[in-house]
């Protein structure tokens, strides 16, 4: 695909959680899990008027669904600040740090103040129905294969809910994630395809990892890609936990908005519009088709069609692998509750239609050549609603591709519709924080920290000495411990790397619980070796123990005897040996000996 050619623009909102100690604006516990559910809160959301004095499209869209909200709340990790009952505490300044170190980082200017805002949450996932970010730097860059990505802006903000349950009427979040700190940072759409977008999203975590400031697993960093292309849209694709698909998915965003441009000017060919719903429940009162059937056994049951004049043999178009444009329909319907539709492109004898029934329904609607038509069966207020919102996605399809946020199906590679852009509308200023002057000192030392990955690759290529395991802790969640280790004990970055992306995998493979290993444990464990105190052998031995602390490790030492035999005891080892000649004595002793006795030492000594 020729990305230039078809205009292809494309930035990132990076999102990736801090690892503090301390929530956002209160002083809930930020780093570990809480179980223990103390209060359930119900809430219902409507959308009103931002700064600007309008309504954001996606908020009055979210309000449309009438979902109930369900906020569980925890001991520990949640307080009134959190459901909205309290006024919030002061800023995290701990937070605020690593803000200012990652904008360093990335050469971004300060704000001489930083302003809070609320911005409008339409998804449910804060009790408040708004979350708080402050800009903490723009115009900034990224260094990448010889020219600069643009970092347009950095934002320090609050965590959103967890998600317990889903459906088209019920929502039920977990608060205990609920203002983590986070950051946003913003590129400017000027990455060029989209395995450069996968690249620039891995430079930009590698950076925030080396600070030190983030949480690691699952969860802990997403990101988002803005994707718009020539004669397309603007499109919001959110949810990226895992980059190895991104490149794919964001191609066949590519190719559903050709696809997309090509229906629209067909549809305009043809003038095409849609036409307002029609009930069409006395004609399937004898009706054989299941879906049908099922919905009209209850007393509000009710089928309504629409007629989409000049959409004939367009709904069926493929706009994506296992997508057709009626699949793009189907999922406005799906947010008001229904099922899906059916569509008249569809092979209609599979669901049991018959000619006269379908005849009769083309009549009622007063379709034409080139005619299509929309059927949606259930309760009656909920047809209503599904034919509204899917005859709206209908009307656009003769527009173009529209503005909207979608979220990403990992096997199927492809986007789905989540709900409308948002805009600026949604942006207010925070009423209960006063603006934060910048404190200078605090930036100065900030900025002092921030990270240099040219000197990182220098360091790594000068301490493991082994280009593949130097790329491979390049990018490896271990690499902060790993620095760490080197710095403050002393150990050679050649035995430390390898049993860090090595030992730990293999470990890991054979059931044990590696990740419960604290990064005490692993200092005390490669500063014991520094000593000379065990031997590398005996790292193994002590880690498959899984010890959470130092006083874990000294433990494991002791009651595993793995203190290292060296100098005088490993002389008179030698001496006392029965083997004979050099290498048998080496067997001999190594036997009874592996995990206290370092084999070049032996060797040198009984050479």
């Amino acid at each position: 695909m020729d990305y230039e050619k078809l205009g292809f623009m494309c930035g990132l909102e990076i999102h990736q959680r801090l690892a503090t100690e301390h929530k956002l604006f209160c002083s809930c516990d930020a780093l570990l899990p809480d179980d223990i559910s103390i209060a359930e809160i119900d809430r219902r959301q409507r959308a009103v008027a931002g700064e600007l004095g309008r309504v954001d499209l996606s908020a009055a869209f979210e309000t449309m669904r009438g979902r109930k909200f369900v906020y569980n709340v925890f001991r520990n990790t949640s307080c009134l600040v959190e459901v909205d009952e309290e006024p919030p505490h002061e800023l995290n300044a701990e937070a605020l740090f690593a803000a200012l170190q990652m904008g360093a980082s990335f050469g971004c200017w300060v704000p001489a103040e930083f302003e809070p805002m609320r911005k409008e949450v339409v998804d449910g996932s804060d009790p408040s129905a708004f979350q708080r970010t402050l800009l903490v730097g723009h115009g900034g860059h990224l260094d990448f294969d010889g020219r600069q990505i643009g970092i347009s802006s950095i934002f320090l903000e609050e965590e959103s809910s967890g998600i317990e349950h889903s459906d088209n009427r019920l929502v039920i979040y977990n608060v205990d994630r609920l203002a983590i700190p986070l950051v946003e940072i913003d590129t400017e759409p000027e990455i060029r395809e989209p395995e450069e977008a996968k690249e620039v999203a891995r430079r930009i975590g590698l950076v925030l990892r080396l600070t030190g400031k983030v949480q690691r697993g699952i969860g802990s960093i997403r990101q988002d890609v803005n994707v718009s292309i020539r004669e397309g849209a603007r499109v919001e694709i959110k949810g990226f936990q895992e980059l190895e698909t991104m490149d794919k998915i964001i191609e066949n965003e590519v190719r559903r908005q050709v696809s997309l441009i090509e229906i629209k000017k067909e549809l305009q060919k043809r003038d095409a519009r849609v036409h307002p719903p029609l009930d069409a429940t006395a004609l399937f009162g004898e009706t054989k088709v299941k879906i049908l059937r099922k919905a009209l056994e209850d007393v509000s049951g009710a089928v309504m069609a629409s007629r989409l004049q000049g959409y004939g043999g367009l709904l069926g178009r493929e706009v994506n692998p296992g997508r057709r444009l009626g699949s793009e329909i189907s999922d406005y319907a799906k947010l008001a509750g229904a099922g899906g539709i059916i569509h008249s492109d569809e092979d209609l004898g599979a669901y049991g239609f018959q000619k006269e029934e379908l005849d009769e329904l083309r009549r009622m609607l007063g379709m034409k050549e080139n005619d299509a038509f929309i059927i949606v069966a259930g309760d009656r207020e909920m047809c209503g609603g599904a034919l509204a919102f899917a005859n709206a996605r209908a009307q656009q399809a003769a527009l173009g591709v529209p503005n909207e946020t979608r979220g990403v199906n990992s096997q199927m590679l492809i986007t789905t519709f989540l709900r409308p852009l948002p805009g600026g509308a949604r942006m207010y200023p925070e009423t209960d924080v006063r603006p934060i002057p910048l404190d200078r000192e605090m930036h100065e030392k900030a900025s002092k920290q921030a990270v240099d990955v040219g000197k990182v690759v220098r360091m790594l290529g000068g301490e493991i000495k082994n280009k593949q395991l130097e790329e491979q802790m390049l990018w490896s969640p271990y690499l902060g411990l790993f620095t760490r280790i080197v710095d403050e004990t002393g150990a050679p970055g050649g035995v430390v790397a390898p049993v860090l992306l090595d030992k730990m995998t293999q470990m890991r493979r054979a059931g044990k619980n590696v990740d419960a290993i604290g990064d005490e444990a692993m200092l005390k464990i490669f500063g014991e070796y520094t000593k000379g105190r065990i031997t590398k052998t005996a790292i193994e031995e002590i880690l498959k123990q899984t010890p959470r602390d130092a006083k874990a490790v000294e433990k494991a030492i002791k009651t595993g005897r793995l203190e290292r035999i060296r100098g005088k005891a490993l002389e008179k080892l030698a001496k006392e040996s029965k083997g004979e000649g050099r290498d048998e004595k080496i067997r001999e002793i190594m036997s009874r000996h592996r995990l206290n006795v370092d084999g070049d030492e032996l060797s040198g000594l009984v050479k």
